[in-house]
């Protein structure tokens, strides 16, 4: 057990809303395991967004070109909220203040999200633990 974490591309007919998608029309787009303070900075969006659900697992979040720019803006600030789970595992730290491997693979991710976006698909975050 633990933190999974997805990210899929769905194409617009596929989409239902902010929160939800049609279930078997969506591609795995990113996959990061045990990633907890990333995870974090998509809940606090999630609710920023107007989710409701208590705790934040099983949800689809919807990610815009703008989110993805505050996401990148956070991860290259070292901005990622520290955040802690019985299942989520630990970050890596940072000793310098230099990107780390999970920070690079969280930038790697957004550039592929950017590209779905661009070729006309939505993109969304979900995550299960």
């Amino acid at each position: 057990m633990g933190l999974d974490m997805y990210a899929f591309s769905v194409k617009k007919e596929n989409v239902i809303d902010t929160f939800h998608i049609k279930p078997d029309n969506k591609y795995l787009l990113h996959y990061w395991r045990k990633h907890p303070n990333l995870h974090g900075w998509f809940e606090n969006l999630y609710y920023s967004k107007g989710g409701k659900v208590e705790p934040f697992d099983c949800q689809y979040l919807n990610l815009s070109l703008a989110d993805l720019n505050l996401l990148e803006k956070d991860i290259k600030n070292f901005n990622l909220p520290e955040t802690t789970g019985f299942f989520f595992g630990k970050d890596e730290e940072h000793s310098t203040n230099e990107l780390n491997e999970d920070d690079l693979d969280d930038l790697e991710f957004i550039e592929k999200a950017r590209k779905a976006i661009e070729n006309g698909e939505y993109v969304y975050y979900y995550s299960w633990w």
